[in-house]
């Protein structure tokens, strides 16, 4: 991936096509973008899920973090309700209902009547679900070491240790 600077150096490139000579000499000024945390978040959000994308091409879950993290959650607590996930990953309940009818579809989960209260659903995977759980852990560990190879782990343990303060006061 290309420095954040190239990228818009390419850009300035791109716009000044008759001035060859001032190409990639002058940075591009973002102004109050060049200042925003949400601005860079956004920035890595996409690159991230570009780069995951690509590392899970072929896959079930490919183009597609809800559908990971759902995998994910439901792998680690079978009998999950959909409602708890949807929470976590912030989507509506109508698009978490979506997004669970496809991964159905696709034979990897089903949905039961909870024992609980007879009412609501208890998301389970099915073993072709777990065996995509299993090597989805795997390539997106290898994705994330890969994408951040330069975050130590001390950087990255406070990244989401702030991260997740946010998240937190915003809840």
């Amino acid at each position: 991936m290309k420095p954040i600077n190239d990228i818009f150096r390419a850009g300035i490139m791109a716009n000044q096509e008759n001035q060859p000579e001032q190409l990639g000499a002058v940075p591009l000024d973002l102004g109050v973008l060049g200042q925003l945390l949400s601005f860079y978040i956004r920035t890595i959000n996409i690159a991230v899920s570009r780069d995951l994308d690509n590392k899970l091409a072929g896959l079930e879950v490919a183009k597609g973090t809800g559908k990971i993290s759902t995998l994910l959650i439901v792998a680690r607590c079978p009998g999950i309700r959909p409602s708890v996930i949807a929470d976590v990953i912030m989507r509506d309940r109508s698009a978490m209902g979506r997004l669970l009818t496809q991964m159905e579809g696709q034979g990897l989960l089903q949905r039961q009547i909870s024992l609980d209260d007879g009412r609501s659903q208890a998301l389970y995977l099915t073993p072709y679900g777990k065996m995509l759980a299993e090597n989805v852990t795997r390539l997106v560990a290898e994705q994330e070491d890969d994408f951040f190879h330069s975050v130590s782990a001390d950087e990255k343990n406070v990244i989401i240790t702030v991260f997740k303060r946010i998240l937190d006061k915003k809840a």
